[in-house]
């Protein structure tokens, strides 16, 4: 099968921590791509997906924490720098105080005090913050592990879903616009936090993931299922608000149709006992308010007729929806499932390339560690040999000194002995 590009042409994907790119080199590159891509397009469809490492990076939790880790160590380097740098200034201020009264050779010897602490300075800012220094160093050994995992996913999705190019837009390549449909990020993203958690599944909650992860992997391939989904759950709770809604009108219109009962009895006892209307008045108010009573009745019940049709037909049509779902849902499970077994017989291949990839890791990160402690060393040899310059220097100014009192006391000795 084709092995699906990813720029440039394995690792430019992995750039992130390689910025010192040239633009020329990143224009042959999209040249290339575009020839690549113009040759390919003449005998197929070209699927082309990106990443963006940057946001890959911030949604890892372990990178966060090791990041945070590593930021307090380069702010307390640098306290230890700024705490130098304030010693030095000191000393330079207090020989400018002291100069008139400090002989020549104690005054280079001040000058000589500072510019070692000066050298001293200089060699810890390079050791901590140089270009081969220990925060450049550590933030390698940081991303690097994260970078192979995440190349090695993009090319599992590559293979899987026959992408031809997978770019990274946080890399020196320049892409003006790309469509979010043709991001890859949130998969990679799902790919590592799942390889995270089955570490600490078993082997039944392995498979019930590996289900749903081809469940998810569908859904990304043919948004429009998702898309239908969502629309259905929409109408399911459009209609139990609409049912909820006419129960609450049918509850109102039930007790306004009560109140206006009770305020007709009321009116029928005041003016019976009042005994100003004639005898012949009673059974017209009694048959006015059996009249309106009877009529009531009827419209409720008509209405309820009409809640309970309606509800029944919506009823109707949320199972039939429901069934449709299930049975595409039991269709999906059912690929899903074939899927995974097929998963299953290449899980042995795949762990076989993982314990490679993974010595290859070690390896690279044991040649770091080395050439990290050779520079130390080095380092520690050039400070011991400039404190042994500084101790010879000192010994040469004291043999100076005796040898001109010895030459100063000789007169002396030979004016008194005559």
């Amino acid at each position: 099968m084709e092995q699906p590009t990813v720029f440039s042409f394995q690792y430019l994907i992995l750039s992130n921590s390689k910025r010192a790119k040239t633009g020329l080199v990143s224009i042959i590159t999209a040249m290339m791509c575009l020839l690549s891509i113009s040759a390919h397009s003449q005998a197929r469809s070209v699927k082309i997906g990106y990443i963006d490492m940057e946001y890959i990076l911030q949604n890892v939790p372990e990178y966060a924490d090791l990041k945070n880790q590593l930021e307090q160590k380069a702010q307390r380097w640098k306290g230890e720098i700024e705490q130098k740098k304030n010693e030095i200034a000191k000393l330079k201020e207090a020989l400018k105080s002291e100069r008139s009264l400090l002989t020549k050779e104690l005054l280079e010897e001040r000058e000589e005090e500072i510019s070692i602490i000066e050298t001293e300075l200089f060699d810890f800012q390079q050791k901590k913050f140089g270009p081969t220094g220990e925060l450049v160093v550590q933030k390698t050994v940081l991303v690097k592990p994260i970078q192979d995992q995440v190349f090695n996913i993009v090319q599992d999705i590559a293979e899987a879903k026959k992408y031809d190019f997978v770019f990274d837009r946080s890399s020196d390549l320049t892409i003006l616009f790309a469509g979010k449909r043709y991001d890859i990020s949130d998969q990679v993203l799902r790919k590592m936090n799942r390889t995270t958690r089955q570490q600490q599944m078993s082997k039944k909650q392995i498979k019930e993931e590996q289900v749903k992860e081809k469940m998810e992997d569908m859904i990304d391939q043919n948004p429009a299922l998702e898309e239908r989904k969502k629309k259905l759950e929409e109408r399911k709770a459009a209609r139990e608000l609409a049912v909820a809604e006419k129960r609450a009108a049918a509850e109102e219109k039930k007790k306004q149709n009560e109140a206006r009962k009770t305020q007709g009895g009321k009116s029928t006892t005041d003016t019976k006992g009042s005994g100003t209307v004639s005898d012949g008045t009673k059974p017209t108010t009694g048959a006015t308010d059996g009249s309106a009573d009877s009529t009531a009745k009827k419209s409720d019940a008509a209405n309820d007729r009409e809640e309970k049709r309606k509800q029944v037909e919506a009823e109707r049509a949320q199972k039939a929806e429901e069934r449709k779902l299930a049975l595409e849902n039991k269709r999906k499970e059912a690929e899903a499932a074939k899927a995974v077994k097929a998963a299953e017989r290449k899980e042995s291949s795949t762990t076989k390339k993982d314990s490679v990839n993974a010595g290859d890791a070690t390896s690279s990160a044991e040649n770091k560690k080395k050439s990290v402690e050779e520079r130390k060393k080095e380092l520690e040899e050039r400070r011991k040999k400039v404190l042994e310059d500084r101790e010879a220097k000192k010994k040469q100014r004291e043999d100076a000194k005796k040898q001109k009192q010895a030459g100063g006391d000789a007169p002396n000795t030979t004016n008194t002995n005559p």
